[in-house]
């Protein structure tokens, strides 16, 4: 039978994971998700930010060539530095260019740098005490205006108590005969604006003469509750009459910017979805708010990275706008007159970076079927380019697995959502009546979501065999504030649940084994991993990667930014102190059964590693099967090819042993404790 079947389809028959692949780990490794991060343009030349993993996840400035279908990078940034933002631990936008010069936030140092053509960089801030992010040009005055994060009163603070940076709008000043700062020197720009806990997103309008930001105060996180501010900028270049347009009061502001005839634009999540709005002056300071084109989608993000704007304008009337519909990203050309959009027809689902250039966009985007590419869209002719690709591999169509968006019945009469990618590979097929194991893939945040785009490290695990969820628990982006809030007072209940559910929807649909079903996750998702383990009796094994398992202590212990998240997730701390530890795995560790594999960077600040090595203790101790993996240097987010290459390799010989079956691959020996060889599961 099993002949004839293997003659009928042509495709050889192994069990489940031993599939041999054709995308190796290494390949993984080398397409980070964010290969390209910032986009920018000045004139009709494009600036892209370079990730290398192969150098130890740095990040390098890099100017766009390209000639018909030719496209080169002139790598600008020298390898002794990189160029990456820490505002906030998770950074972003670190660079800015004017007049072909480049102004970068320097991994290593922190400092702000200078390098003109064909000059060594040179750096404009002092370095040790603050960090430097969303840096936007005010060209009137030759400055840099950016958030700026005071690390001093952490290292001035009396012993024993618990100091937080100052995070503030500053101004770094341009000019040449003062730029360069010496090392006896102290100079980290000019504070322009302090009156929050967190500031974000500072444009400056077309004139010089307004300067619109975004604030939020504890226990607040931005997608939440958030302000909108404008102020009136002197000649001097400080503020005058600073005032908040949008108060901050159970509604997220996000994403201000200036139109090219100084309207003030933003968005807000004041219907439902995170919609565009603007701000009409009218010769009082009150204005009047107008919606610019309603829609049930998300033309908004959740602000977990500095500077990461989505919407660009073309003119003063047509702005380009990629919008997020549950979990799928188009694109459209809105016309701010008669509010309308008209879509742009692309083969992408998923957007996350947006430059404009005249009536050419660029972005960053990618499909079921296609990887991250760097595309350039004539808005002209219509024509759309791919100028670059995250993968530079043919993986051929038949091993691609594109996900299926699925909605699911979860609690209370909810539908929870998701992309289902059941095992694929043109070369193999299981045995008749095997189901395969199945990966529930948590993303991270909470407040974030997974994407619909090809991934490479969730086809890595289809193309072996694998079917993967990658789930959009309660409480992710892009199915509007309603669902965003579901999590609120309810995280390890809500997330672990629809995991659960999820699954057991699968299940149910007899399309995956219920004696092989996994759960893995990162940050937020390794915490889900964790909860789901402890509170529920259902998955069979976990990975989690950097993980939180102990509330009190994250709470305690994690960086200013989310110092407060779990006020609005769990509830206020120290009230409700016994309800933060019945949601920590961690103490309830000793009902962790399932084996699982934790890996953890020993420089994390987001999730410190004890977080990771508290549930891996536990385990080793009670006898149940665990690997715990701790890589030095690395941070919140593995970035290193030798870290994903190994993480890669360990969980896919760990699922093998656990599990009873045999990679196809050549895998190094993993130590797994409380699980000798002869004792893994047949």
């Amino acid at each position: 039978m099993m002949e004839s079947r293997e003659k009928m389809t042509g495709k050889q028959s192994s069990p489940y994971g031993s599939w041999r692949s054709p995308i190796s780990a290494e390949i993984v490794a080398a397409s980070p998700m964010n290969w390209l991060g910032h986009l920018c343009t000045e004139g009709d030349q494009l600036f892209v930010l370079r990730a290398f993993p192969q150098q130890g996840g740095r990040g390098g400035v890099a100017r766009v060539h390209f000639d018909g279908d030719r496209i080169e990078y002139e790598d600008i940034t020298p390898t002794a530095y990189s160029v990456r933002s820490r505002v906030y631990e998770y950074g972003g936008q670190g660079f800015a260019v004017k007049d072909g010069v480049i102004y970068f936030s320097n991994f290593p140092d922190d400092r702000l740098y200078r390098q003109r053509p064909g000059e060594e960089p040179k750096p404009i801030t002092s370095g040790g005490a603050m960090r430097y992010g969303d840096l936007t040009i005010d060209p009137v005055r030759n400055r840099l205006i950016c958030v700026r994060e005071d690390r001093r009163p952490m290292t001035t603070a009396p012993a024993g108590e618990n100091a937080e940076p100052v995070h503030t709008i500053a101004a770094v000043n341009l000019n040449p005969d003062s730029t360069i700062v010496p090392s006896d020197r102290e100079y980290y720009g000019t504070v322009l604006w302090e009156g929050a806990d967190f500031v974000a997103f500072p444009t400056i309008s077309p004139d010089g003469r307004q300067l619109a930001w975004v604030a939020w105060n504890h226990p607040n996180m931005p997608f939440f509750s958030s302000a909108l501010w404008l102020a009136d900028l002197a000649d001097d270049g400080t503020l005058i009459n600073p005032r908040q347009i949008v108060p901050e009061c159970e509604e997220s502001i996000t994403d201000p910017r200036f139109s090219p005839d100084g309207i003030l634009y933003f968005c807000s999540d004041r219907s439902n979805w995170w919609n565009l709005y603007r701000w009409i002056q009218n010769g009082t300071t009150e204005g009047m708010i107008e919606s610019v084109c309603p829609i049930a989608a998300e033309f908004g993000n959740p602000y977990w990275n500095v500077g990461l704007t989505v919407y660009r304008f073309l003119s003063p009337t047509r702005i380009l706008a990629p919008y997020n519909d549950c979990g799928t990203w188009h694109i459209g050309v809105i016309d701010t007159e008669t509010h309308q959009m008209d879509k742009v027809p692309t083969p992408y689902t998923f957007i996350v970076r947006l430059a404009t250039a005249g009536n050419v966009g660029y972005m960053i985007a990618g499909s079921p079927r296609l990887p991250r590419q760097l595309i350039r869209l004539d808005l002209t002719s219509g024509e759309l380019r791919v100028l670059d690709s995250s993968v530079h591999y043919d993986i051929p169509p038949e091993d691609i697995s594109p996900g299926q968006h699925i909605g699911f019945p979860t609690e209370h009469g909810l539908m929870a959502y998701g992309f289902y990618h059941p095992p694929v590979n043109r070369d193999f097929q299981a045995p008749a009546n095997e189901l395969p194991p199945l990966i529930v893939e948590c993303h991270g945040g909470p407040t974030g979501s997974t994407k619909n785009a090809l991934d490479m490290q969730v086809q890595y695990w289809t193309s072996r065999g694998f079917a993967v969820l990658c789930l959009n628990y309660g409480g992710s982006a892009g199915y509007g504030r309603e669902y965003r809030n579901r999590l609120r007072n309810n995280w390890g209940v809500v997330d672990v649940n629809d995991a659960v559910n999820g699954a057991r929807y699968l299940v149910e649909q007899g399309l995956v084994d219920p004696n092989r079903t996994i759960v893995r996750g990162g940050s937020a998702g390794g915490y889900l991993t964790f909860a789901a383990l402890a509170f529920r009796n259902y998955f069979k094994a976990g990975s989690a990667l950097f993980g939180i398992s102990d509330l009190e202590v994250w709470h305690l212990e994690t960086h200013k930014y989310e110092s407060h998240y779990a006020e609005t997730l769990v509830g206020p701390y120290p009230a409700m102190r016994d309800l933060y530890h019945e949601r920590s795995p961690y103490r309830k560790a000793n009902q962790i059964n399932a084996p699982m594999i934790i890996t953890q960077g020993s420089d994390d600040k987001v999730v410190p590693p004890n977080q990771s090595r508290f549930v891996a203790d536990s385990l080793r101790t009670r006898g149940v099967p665990v690997v715990y993996l701790e890589f030095e240097g690395e941070a919140h987010g593995f970035r290193k090819f030798e870290t994903v290459l190994t993480v890669l390799r360990s969980e896919l010989t760990f699922f093998g042993r656990i599990f009873g079956f045999t990679p196809a691959h050549h895998l190094p020996a993993l130590k797994i404790d409380n699980l000798p060889l002869v004792d893994a599961v047949k």
